[in-house]
């Protein structure tokens, strides 16, 4: 009975603690609502100048990028919208508030880059059979406008895209559009010296190559996300060492270490205690630890004084 009574003090502390550590971390996201406002009315003004400037002078290209540029509004909707979510309170049907829907905007915003590469392969190759006439000067300036607007909506993201995946496909985002509005730039300026048209299908698809490699690294990453795999940045092994090192631990199993979401991590742990439960400032000490060497922000740790009893003991078993 006294072990089931530990068990319990110990999950409210445990959970307790880490959060009032997450609560400030959770916020991370927030400071980029105006990053993410700023950056959906730029690229949409830009994405109707650049469509009816296509149309009006004849060049797919310019109508291509615009179609990229809008499947990018619609992926920094997407991913404002998951950052807001995150910041929701937890209830009783989603007990971690809707932290991992962040997780899901950085799959969907991988996935539409993916789409968004296709089109724009399927136009180039048919553009490189099919060459088409192109005025070099008006793409030149179009393009030259999305340079700036690309790289001024990617450098409002650039502060939070190592700590957070779902900020980090944004960045991406902004960075390949970038990328392609360069690209143009050199196409017409190359087109306008040599008169030579197949030059534009071909930067396109170099561009395309550069843009797929980023994005594929965005898919797996949230995928892995998606699968509650051990975040990149924390060894299993040394969080299994760290705990067991403190003093009275002879052995840890049932350990969980998750994602909850982009910028979040989740522990649990069995820790077998042959001296029995140390208390509560024990528990506030590990969960510490945890915080301040991985950045696990939500620790739940179990108690146990003989790991015969515990039918998760094994590690094969979840």
């Amino acid at each position: 009975m006294s072990g089931n009574h530990h068990q319990h003090g110990h999950h409210h502390h445990g959970h307790g603690h880490a959060h009032s550590h997450g609560h400030g971390h959770s916020h991370a996201p927030a400071d980029f609502g105006k990053a993410f406002a700023i950056g959906i009315a730029l690229n949409s003004g830009f994405v109707i100048v650049e469509a009816l400037a296509g149309f009006w002078y004849g060049s797919m290209a310019l109508v291509a990028d615009a179609g990229h540029n809008l499947s990018d509004v619609l992926s920094l909707l997407i991913a404002w919208g998951a950052s807001v979510l995150a910041k929701k309170p937890p209830s009783a049907r989603f007990t971690y508030g809707l932290k991992s829907s962040s997780i899901l905007a950085a799959m969907i915003n991988a996935a539409l880059l993916l789409v968004a590469l296709g089109a724009i392969t399927v136009e180039t190759l048919r553009r490189l059979f099919e060459p088409a006439a192109v005025e070099p000067g008006p793409i030149m300036i179009v393009a030259g406008i999305g340079i700036v607007i690309n790289t001024a909506t990617a450098l409002l993201f650039m502060r939070g895209r190592k700590g957070d995946l779902n900020i980090r496909g944004a960045y991406l985002h902004m960075v390949a559009d970038a990328a392609v509005s360069a690209g143009v730039v050199v196409a017409g300026l190359l087109i306008w010296l040599t008169g030579r048209e197949w030059i534009d299908p071909v930067t396109s698809l170099v561009i395309v190559a550069i843009i797929a490699i980023g994005t594929w690294n965005l898919l797996k990453d949230s995928v892995k996300m998606a699968l509650l795999a051990v975040p990149e940045e924390i060894d299993e092994g040394e969080v299994r060492a760290e705990l067991a090192s403190c003093s009275g631990v002879t052995g840890v199993h049932d350990l969980h270490i998750w994602p909850m979401s982009t910028t979040e991590t989740a522990l649990t742990a069995h820790l077998i205690m042959p001296g029995g439960h140390p208390g509560d400032a024990f528990l506030r000490e590990v969960a510490n630890r945890l915080h301040d060497r991985f950045g696990i922000e939500h620790a739940t740790i179990q108690i146990e004084e003989d790991p015969a009893d515990c039918a998760l003991h094994s590690d094969h078993v979840v």
